[in-house]
């Protein structure tokens, strides 16, 4: 089994959803890391308030949309809050689509 590329990673994080706001959560900005070692897969990322209901809705998404993929065997995602998440993360393409621009 070959390891996992970024670009297959970014590639399914690119259909990840806040269910509230119709933008990935890699445009929103919510991705803060990625580390790969051998089949497994860390993902260190944050949501866009503390409170927010759809937590483990998203995190669980992410984990197993990455465990579909053929090269990974597990995929551990971390939810953090340092640093704070604000509105400036935002990409570009988030930002047109948010009509930010």
């Amino acid at each position: 089994m070959s390891a996992p590329t970024l670009d297959k990673i970014y590639g399914v994080l690119k259909e990840c959803y806040d269910p509230e706001i119709p933008v990935s959560i890699l445009d929103l900005g919510l991705i803060y890391n990625i580390e790969i070692q051998d089949n497994t897969v860390l993902v260190i990322m944050t949501l866009t308030a503390r409170g927010c209901p759809m937590s483990r809705r998203i995190s669980e998404d992410v984990k197993n949309k990455l465990e579909a993929l053929p090269e990974i065997s597990k995929a551990d995602v971390q939810i953090v809050w340092d640093p704070q998440w604000t509105p400036e993360m935002i990409s570009p393409e988030g930002r047109r689509i948010l009509g930010m621009d």
